[in-house]
């Protein structure tokens, strides 16, 4: 990835397929000639204004033809998205069209833009910073209101903020404690040792506090699973569809019909959910079947939610037993399918349910009362999305926007939050200034990372490596 700002970019920055219309973007120091020469418009383009034109080819010595009406807007420097003059061409959306103007801009003088060097160049220029940066990657890629939500916070910088905050809490307590060092015989000459005591627990109790919320931030960010299973013929793979909203798994009479994990991402109440069918629970017949109940022994393991089908219409089987006894200790909620059929046994009369021992061990943490449904006729499907969406909201429905949600954020800001308590045990050890400085040195170095200050071409490569190109 190139770092020069020097030279002007340009890419489509509209999805490629058809549409009503398409945009290219230019951006740099030669953005508006590029857009002068390719459009041949008579006058001069104006700032923020829209201008009606057309595109042309060369096609023989002073001969031109018209490749597409278009609508260029150019945005001065530094009033851009960038922070260099950019221009926009708005195209109709033919990606034979699009791709003939980048080709006639690249002609000009520009050059193919790499993965997010737009927003890339918004950072170097001091337009964002690498929070912010790294929100509209999470913006663009948003799948659910609340995903967008969250990134939206981010890009309003609302944890720039609160970082910025505490480090310059933490810069004004290292300018004092430095200063103390020039007077080695008087101690903590301008602040005193509980005074900063009291800064550097308020500060950590704030990072605490942020690393806390990324828990929430990582729901939205990056989704739940939630595990189907049960023995053959339950009825799983039928409520996996109905939930998935297509036919996406095999239905058939015949057990072992599901094989390997199928998966399907949907929305529930904002939060990305991701869900997952297995094979049957029981003893395999075959090596494929074999590695299918394993994997799905897996999926389980990991799953933030298990729902465990049980045929309601069927005496239960020595495997549903064992697979109750197996998820027994792991966030589940009990389905009895098959509720259009006669019921051949009570959840309270098995001793299957909430408060009940089961004779398998230890409780799990919450075992919600079992949910009849039926697959075929749709009964209880609405409770069992509603279901799903409280277990996979616990803890997080009812708060704002989180303020953290990308994983480099939240280790940057334990170090920070590692780098304080350090130093609260070195106070209280009676260390002196030098002492401290070095831990909060290391705190404060974290937190600059997390905003970008003190990055590698590595890690900016990395992160803006991941962007769209034409973003």
């Amino acid at each position: 990835m190139s770092f020069r700002t020097d030279d002007t970019i340009v890419a489509i920055a509209t999805p490629r397929g058809r549409g009503g219309i398409g945009v290219v973007r230019l951006s740099g120091p030669d953005a508006v000639r590029v857009a002068q020469d390719i459009s041949h418009h008579a006058q001069p383009f104006q700032p923020r204004h829209a201008t009606f034109t057309r595109v042309v080819e060369p096609i023989a010595d002073r001969e031109w033809r018209a490749v597409d009406e278009v609508v260029i807007t150019w945005f001065q420097a530094p009033h851009s998205y960038t922070g260099d003059d950019v221009v926009e061409i708005s195209c109709h959306g033919s990606p034979v069209l699009l791709d003939r103007v980048v080709a006639l801009a690249t002609a000009g003088g520009a050059r193919l833009a790499e993965p997010g060097e737009f927003t890339l160049r918004a950072y170097l220029n001091d337009r964002i910073d690498l929070i912010q940066a790294e929100a509209v990657a999470d913006l663009v890629d948003a799948v659910t209101p609340r995903q967008a939500r969250a990134a939206m916070d981010q890009l309003e910088g609302t944890l720039t903020t609160a970082i910025t905050e505490i480090d310059a809490v933490l810069f004004d307590l290292a300018a004092r404690l430095e200063a103390s060092l020039d007077f080695p015989d008087e101690g903590f000459r301008f602040i005193e040792r509980e005074e900063t005591r009291l800064f550097v627990q308020a500060e950590r109790d704030a990072l605490a506090a942020l690393v806390a919320r990324g828990r929430e931030g990582r729901l939205l960010r990056e989704g739940r699973t939630v595990v189907f299973a049960g023995r053959p013929n339950t009825g799983k793979s039928s409520l996996f569809n109905a939930l998935a909203g297509a036919a996406r798994a095999i239905v058939t009479d015949v057990p072992g019909t599901t094989r390997d994990l199928l998966t399907e991402h949907v929305d529930m109440c904002g939060v990305p959910v991701t869900l997952v069918d297995t094979a049957g629970a029981r003893t395999a017949t075959d090596a494929i079947e074999a590695e299918g109940v394993r994997r799905a022994e897996q999926a389980r393991s990991v799953a933030e939610l298990v729902l465990v089908v049980l045929d309601g219409s069927a005496p239960l089987e020595r495997d549903d037993w064992r697979l109750l006894r197996q998820t027994r200790q792991r966030p589940r909620r009990l389905i009895i399918n098959k509720s259009d059929l006669p019921s051949q046994w009570d959840p309270a009369a098995e001793g299957i349910g909430p408060g009940a021992a089961e004779d398998f061990g230890a409780p799990d943490v919450r075992d919600d009362a079992p949910l009849r449904v039926s697959a075929k006729t749709g009964d209880g499907l609405e409770a069992l999305r509603e279901a799903v969406a409280d277990r996979t909201m616990e803890h997080a429905i009812h708060r704002d926007a989180p303020s953290i949600s990308n994983m480099r954020h939240i280790a940057l800001i334990e170090t920070a939050t590692a780098a304080l308590d350090r130093m609260l045990v070195a106070l209280a050890a009676g260390a002196t200034e030098e002492v401290l400085l070095v831990d909060l040195g290391a705190a404060r170095q974290a937190l600059e990372e997390v905003r970008g200050r003190r990055t590698s071409e590595e890690l900016l490569h990395h992160i803006f490596s991941r962007f769209c190109i034409g973003k």
